[in-house]
């Protein structure tokens, strides 16, 4: 499944409503790094069973960025039951990003 483009209108109910675990990948379209890590996001997306994976652009949705403490990109943050239940800041490897979510 393709990861879900999260914005400030469906963020609460694709990532804080979901019954199962979410991560989240915080990034902009000018970020190197994100760049990078984008099919790796999209390979966990495709591969990991019970894990919904969302994208959201920070230059877009500053508010969700700012409510989170997102200070740098790419950051991945993984909720559980609508709660952090991990994050991680940067490229990181795809197994890093299964850890994550577990």
């Amino acid at each position: 499944m393709a990861a879900v483009k999260l914005t400030t209108d469906n963020f609460d109910q694709e990532v804080l409503q979901a019954e199962q675990p979410v991560l989240v990948d915080f990034y902009a379209d000018w970020c190197g790094p994100c760049k990078m890590m984008a099919p790796v996001v999209e390979e966990v997306a495709n591969e990991a069973a019970g894990v919904k994976v969302c994208k959201i652009n920070i230059d877009e949705n500053m508010e969700i960025a700012q409510r989170y403490g997102v200070m740098s990109i790419p950051t991945f943050i993984a909720f559980k039951n609508g709660e952090i239940s991990g994050k991680q800041i940067g490229a990181i490897p795809k197994s890093a990003l299964l850890d994550l979510v577990k």
